[in-house]
């Protein structure tokens, strides 16, 4: 077994494919593939599942590149604290569901990265896809809320991927509405109140179901709904058709503007927003330094929430 070897794995995962990861290597595919069958016989596990649809990681897969990663790291940082040669790319990923406050932690975490060379990626998608990210190591971090309706689902589907929920914090539902609607003055505002505007949720493709809904209350029927697929266009019907949107309360003025309102729901469901990552898996410092970030930017914005509250 070789370093080299190693960093194979570790971008074959990144990467997602073997071929998409032949071409970052500079390798032609079967000559990578022949590598990583050399490697599986040595070691007498399989790394790879292979099927028609792609590759994904074993149960053997997934513990080797726990220890891989733990290896390739800290040869990179004997080789930059001890050499002249400079540090290798660093690679992170995160996903998570539409939040202004992922992309905050993200903005700030990039800023605060002083190397000349890195690939970052992150990933506002669909609930299931967060899973499906962080449980193939396409994400070492996911983002999504738990409440009492979606928790059974949500956590079974954890356990599943071996995978563990982490809270940042929990928060009373809220929507978000454009500052010109007649609602925006209201302390709070009721379901009721809410009947005549359109109710905006982010569609979630095959798994559209209640239980992967990215908004809290999702098993109520509201009478009038819109789908969208990205954060943006949402921001944009809040505004030209007056509609609202189930969230956190959590608004950043720096991404978003101040064209949008956050006004308390009156109702007892709750939303416990954290982070998911594999179990029993530690994460790089990286990762570790965008999950501080993240709480440093919520922790702020709830203090500005009650600064305003009082």
């Amino acid at each position: 077994m070789t370093l080299q070897q190693l960093r194979y794995i570790i971008e074959i995962v990144n990467s997602g494919s073997m071929s998409a990861a032949s071409e970052k290597l500079f390798l032609t595919q079967p000559s990578l593939s022949m590598t990583v069958k050399e490697l599986e016989q040595e070691l007498g596990i399989e790394i790879f599942l292979r099927t028609n649809r792609g590759i994904s990681l074993t149960n053997d897969g997934v513990e080797f590149l726990a220890y891989a990663r733990q290896v390739v790291e800290q040869v990179d940082l004997l080789e930059s604290r001890y050499h002249t040669k400079k540090p290798s790319r660093r690679i992170f990923s995160v996903s998570t569901q539409h939040y202004a406050f992922s992309v905050n932690a993200f903005v700030n975490l990039v800023k605060e990265y002083n190397h000349n060379e890195y690939e970052f990626t992150l990933r506002e998608t669909k609930t299931h896809e967060i899973i499906e990210d962080v449980k193939e190591f396409r994400s070492e971090i996911g983002v999504l809320f738990l409440s009492s309706f979606n928790q059974k689902v949500i956590k079974k589907n954890l356990r599943e991927s071996g995978l563990v929920f982490h809270p940042l914090f929990e928060a009373k539902a809220h929507v978000f509405i454009s500052k010109n609607n007649p609602l925006a003055q209201n302390r709070q505002v009721t379901l009721k109140d809410l009947q005549e505007y359109p109710c905006l949720s982010f569609e979630q493709g095959q798994y559209n179901s209640a239980y992967y809904s990215e908004e809290l209350l999702s098993n109520v029927c509201h009478p009038k709904n819109i789908m969208v697929s990205d954060r943006a266009t949402l921001f944009n019907l809040l505004i030209g058709l007056n509609g609202y949107t189930i969230s956190t309360g959590i608004l950043s003025e720096d991404l978003n503007g101040k064209d949008i309102v956050s006004v308390p729901l009156n109702v007892e469901e709750r939303m416990t927003v954290g982070y998911i990552v594999h179990k029993n898996i530690g994460l790089s410092k990286i990762a570790l330094s965008y999950i501080e970030k993240l709480q440093h930017y919520i922790f702020q914005q709830l203090n500005e929430k009650m600064k305003k509250l009082w």
